[in-house]
């Protein structure tokens, strides 16, 4: 949402670089991708956006890297060092910045943290996902209770999860008991995948 939104405000088109097409099994294959993306980047001014950078920005030093991978960054690190005469953004996202390898943090102007929302920020996204949706007599104070702990992305799921019920149930508005079962629900599955990963 951010390259969305920086894309928007500076009236440049957003390009979205999708890794499994980057990485490759062959040996200098990735690399010479990633030259031709900033090539790109430096002939077509836009922002130009790397999701779940983890997965070639990782430590070089981690017990299970692998040598190609290795590679791979010390070349992303070596074209975000070149000249860029289109001033085109480059714009990198993980939702696991401990994995990141910290020569990454010095290349880039800025690093932005979302942290989990607040009271505030949880009505406020809700109502506005909501929109014409929004009950009147919604019960906010149960609703950001249970929304506590949950990202802006479980609670944008939640809120088009009781939009899509609503309108299959030719309903003009969501109820809270509605929204407050769907954001239930995406805390059961945000505690099952942290299971997942504990193991």
């Amino acid at each position: 949402m951010t390259a969305s939104a920086l894309a928007g405000e500076l009236r440049l088109p957003l390009f979205t670089i999708r890794l499994d097409t980057l990485i490759t099994r062959f040996m200098g294959e990735t690399a010479a991708k990633l030259r031709l993306v900033f090539d790109q980047v430096a002939s077509v001014r836009g922002v130009y956006l790397f999701d779940e950078f983890d997965a070639i920005g990782g430590h070089r030093t981690a017990g299970n890297d692998v040598g190609e991978m290795r590679r791979v960054l010390n070349s992303f690190l070596q074209f975000l060092e070149e000249t860029n005469s289109t001033d085109s953004l480059v714009v990198c996202a993980t939702n696991h910045p401990e994995l990141l390898d910290r020569a990454l943090f010095r290349r880039f102007d800025d690093a932005l943290e979302y942290g989990l929302p607040d009271d505030a920020a949880v009505r406020a996204v809700l109502a506005a996902r909501l929109g014409r949706f929004k009950g009147a007599r919604m019960a906010w104070s149960k609703i950001v209770e249970a929304a506590h702990g949950l990202s802006q992305a479980d609670l944008v799921r939640a809120a088009d999860e009781v939009i899509k019920g609503a309108i299959l149930d030719d309903q003009k508005a969501v109820s809270t008991e509605s929204l407050l079962a769907a954001l239930t629900e995406r805390r059961m599955v945000r505690e099952t995948l942290a299971s997942f990963t504990e193991k």
